[in-house]
């Protein structure tokens, strides 16, 4: 079943990235000029991957990653200690709608402010709008309905302006808040406590607590699937950016490795820098796609966004802000559910937290994936 939807999910992500290759412009078009000169970028690839230094280097680092990760499955190092850091990292889930909140407010309300919509590669028809949906984001009020209509206008407006894709990730994003809700601290907490107390006068006048109550009936068997949702988002995003912004772009990608001299910080050749970054960005995406090694695939692009925040100094970080936010509550949540890491079971350490110290359990085979709302889920990691 799992497999059957992941190969529905490739399908999807390769029409949306042939539907938009031929207009799309990804991060790398903020910090160059131009388009670059012109590349044929099938003859680049392969021209690149021919030459024999460079196929070396992809088959050596490509067998590397591969024996690490058997030789992991195998031999479960520091089985005990990931055990202990999921055990940790449970303890955060119920900050969860407040990180996504914030992941996906501040980035809104500078959006609005800078002018332009969701990227920055597409103007904004009014400010506005994502300045309002970002405060009241930032302030947890009317949470659930605002994530909906902030949805909504990024989807009206996709099929006019396909650019839209480089910022993929607030899809996932605001799916996740509209299933988790506002959470702690947020003005909806607030009046939810105002409401459910007869004794206050707010109980006798709050307009919204059925339909509240309602909804939330509705969608909190569906809680789980904020990890996923955001898991895939940031998935989409990361195979774009390879894709269409270095694999099918390669002069302007080009541009961005001789502009910023990366050739002296990885020496390689200028191809070797593209094709291995585009082809190292598309693998991460299809392994978040996929739910494997969730929480250390988060901590791999959590690195990767950092490098670019430091090493193009003049790119739009406040546009980012959500892949950093985003990055950091899948390493917190795991997986969530349709993911390989609930398949890919194995013997590993659970720990013991009810005593005053940490004790090992013997043996015991990994939970499936759990509520993001109470326990987050658990993984093979």
């Amino acid at each position: 079943m799992i497999l059957r939807r992941t190969a529905a999910w490739f399908v999807a992500v390769t029409g949306a990235l042939v539907a938009v290759s031929g207009r799309a412009r990804a991060h790398v078009r903020y910090v160059t000029e131009g388009s670059g000169d012109p590349v044929d970028a099938i003859r680049f690839v392969v021209d690149v991957l021919g030459d024999p230094v460079n196929a070396a280097l992809f088959a050596g680092g490509g067998l590397a990653l591969a024996a690490t990760v058997a030789g992991y499955l195998r031999f479960r190092p520091a089985a005990y200690d990931l055990a202990v850091l999921r055990t940790t990292l449970q303890e955060y889930v119920d900050l969860v709608p407040w990180m996504l909140r914030l992941s996906v407010g501040l980035p809104l309300v500078g959006a609005g402010f800078a002018g332009y919509f969701f990227s920055p590669a597409v103007p904004a028809v009014t400010r506005l709008f994502q300045v309002g949906i970002g405060f009241f984001l930032l302030f947890g009020f009317a949470t659930r309905f605002v994530a909906a209509i902030g949805l909504i206008g990024y989807l009206v407006r996709l099929p006019f302006d396909p650019l839209l894709l480089l910022a993929s990730e607030y899809v996932g994003a605001l799916l996740a808040i509209v299933l988790v809700g506002s959470g702690r601290p947020s003005a909806d907490q607030m009046f939810k406590e105002l409401a459910d107390n007869d004794r206050t006068m707010y109980s006798e006048i709050d307009p919204v607590r059925g339909v509240s109550r309602r909804f939330d009936a509705l969608v909190s068997p569906y809680e789980d699937y904020a990890a996923t949702a955001v898991r895939i988002a940031l998935g989409v995003n990361f195979i774009i950016l390879g894709f269409v912004e270095k694999l099918l772009n390669p002069g302007r990608a080009l541009q961005v490795v001789e502009k910023y001299d990366l050739t002296a910080v990885v020496p390689v050749e200028p191809g070797m820098w593209v094709v291995g970054a585009g082809l190292t960005e598309m693998a991460l995406g299809f392994i978040l796609i996929l739910g494997l090694f969730t929480r250390a695939s988060a901590a791999v692009a959590f690195v990767l966004f950092t490098t670019t925040l430091f090493g193009l100094p003049d790119d739009p970080v406040i546009a980012h802000i959500s892949l950093f936010g985003l990055a950091s509550l899948l390493f917190i949540t795991g997986s969530g559910p349709l993911a390989l890491d609930n398949w890919l079971h194995g013997r590993t350490a659970t720990v013991d937290t009810s005593t005053t110290g940490t004790e090992e359990a013997t043996d015991v085979e990994e939970a499936p994936a759990g509520d993001v709302g109470a326990g987050g889920p658990s993984e093979s990691e």
